[in-house]
């Protein structure tokens, strides 16, 4: 292999590996902030316990985002020096705003996050909680108005010495594609962080364990899980939009359509084959991919033939990432409507085989993000500034041998950091969170956290204003 798909497949572990954390810290970050929001309206222990247990488990993850993140401007720098030469004057500044305001505000409050829980007041802890998920956010977006400005570059200028340069910064931030972006990211991040919880508390549940603190988050999660699923599908079709009137080639590649049509159909499954460019095997339904893709029954899709071969992605990859991201789409919108059947019945913290599928479930939001990525960088190739400048004239010159050694050492190393980072979180998991009465009496707050006496605690829970009618299903 050459250097430049050595330094490709090198980026694609390195970058698909990184992304998995900060979108495991926005999703938890975002559910931390609601139970410490709970907690402090409510006073209730399993929130306190949640927001407890949570931050523990956020907490490991921000330092592998932050360990991999490091990692990622370095190669840049080795790997492609080509990019970073002619995009320095547009990528480069927000890569530094990204520092001034997402670093520094995380910085500046993930200390009390993480350990001012019972050591400065409540609602200084729950600001500063809110500190760190927007801080999270704002990284989030200034990745994404790079990444966009590589998509749909707008708002520059090319000098006469090749590097691009910024003509308005308005439209070089807010390209095309920034809002749809960012929030089909933010959104899978959400969904990401709501499944992990799913997960936890399915498997509590799951082992009859820690109940009243499962029920909680398990509520809470499926809640979010059943708003989050249907608002990403939209978005994703308003995303599809864009792309078609941005990217129609990378449109093309991911419904693997090679001629120029109107009325064309829904591609469910096929076997792309470039050299004689049709699809193989194909599944189709006729006339509904333009109805998808356009809004219209006569819509024009653009085919991958309107443009030379060497100007067109390598169609398998866009084209199944795609469809295995709609399809675990699909299945945990499945599990969300499931999930509000059986609250709807009373049977949704004492459904056993539910409870073992929420277990197994989490995994498959981050599958699906890998492969929105995929079929993001993907499905802009042989650019990587879509349209303006190739991904051969941006790799660096360096030999293949010396890449292939840096890919296996990163193989390495991450594959014992995620190691190291499920054991720590299983051991996390198995302990079960910190109920408030087994806390030191002057950690709690009277009046709020105080922990039950025995006698209390042997006494059966009284019903609430809803308790015994149908509304006491939702709780």
């Amino acid at each position: 292999m050459d250097t430049v798909l050595l330094s490709r497949l090198q980026f694609a572990w390195t970058i698909g590996y990184h992304i998995l954390w900060p979108a495991y810290t926005i999703g938890i970050s975002g559910f931390i902030v609601i139970v410490n929001a709970l907690w402090l309206a409510t006073g209730k222990p399993a929130y306190r316990a949640l927001l407890r247990f949570w931050i523990h488990l956020f907490a490991l993850g921000f330092a592998m985002g932050v360990v991999t993140g490091l990692v990622l401007s370095y190669e840049i720098g080795t790997n492609w020096s080509g990019f970073a030469e002619k995009t320095a004057n547009v990528i480069g500044p927000f890569f530094t705003y990204e520092v001034l305001t997402a670093f520094f505000l995380e910085a500046g409050f993930i200390g009390v996050m993480l350990f001012g829980m019972n050591r400065v007041g409540a609602k200084f802890h729950f600001f500063a909680c809110c500190m760190v998920a927007l801080g999270a956010m704002f990284s989030a977006f200034w990745i994404l108005a790079a990444n966009s400005w590589m998509q749909t570059p707008a708002g520059f200028a090319i000098g006469a010495d090749g590097k691009f340069q910024v003509t308005s910064w308005w439209q070089a931030v807010f390209t095309p594609s920034l809002p749809y972006r960012f929030l089909h990211m933010v959104t899978a991040a959400y969904i990401t962080g709501s499944f992990v919880v799913i997960g936890v508390c399915g498997f509590y549940l799951w082992q009859r364990r820690h109940l009243d603190f499962a029920r909680a988050g398990f509520s809470l999660g499926m809640w979010l899980a059943l708003v989050l699923t249907p608002l990403q599908i939209f978005l994703g079709d308003q995303h599809g939009l864009n792309t078609l009137e941005y990217q129609p080639i990378k449109l093309a590649a991911i419904e693997a359509r090679w001629d120029t049509a109107r009325q064309v159909p829904l591609t469910l499954f096929a076997w792309p084959d470039i050299a004689k460019e049709r699809n193989d095997y194909a599944v189709d339904i006729p006339d509904l991919g333009s109805l998808l893709l356009t809004h219209s029954w006569n819509g024009e899709v653009r085919g991958l033939k309107s443009v030379s071969a060497a100007d067109r992605p390598y169609v398998p990859l866009p084209f199944f990432a795609f469809r295995i991201m709609v399809g675990i789409g699909l299945v945990l919108l499945a599990e969300a409507l499931i999930g509000l059947y059986l609250r709807w019945r009373g049977r949704l913290y004492d459904t056993r085989w539910f409870a073992i599928v929420a277990a197994c479930s989490s995994p498959l939001s981050f599958i699906a993000i890998l492969a929105g990525w995929t079929v993001t960088e993907t499905g802009r190739q042989p650019y990587v500034v879509y349209g303006y400048l190739r991904t051969a004239d941006a790799a660096a010159p360096v030999t293949a041998a010396a890449v292939s050694g840096s890919l296996a050492l990163f193989v390495a190393i991450y594959l014992v950091l995620l190691a190291a980072f499920f054991y720590y979180a299983m051991r996390l998991v198995l302990r079960g969170p910190v109920e408030a009465a087994d806390e030191p009496p002057e950690l709690l707050r009277p009046g709020i956290d105080s922990a039950p006496s025995r006698a209390s605690a042997a006494k059966p829970t009284v019903a609430g204003p809803w308790g015994g009618g149908p509304w006491d299903k939702f709780k």
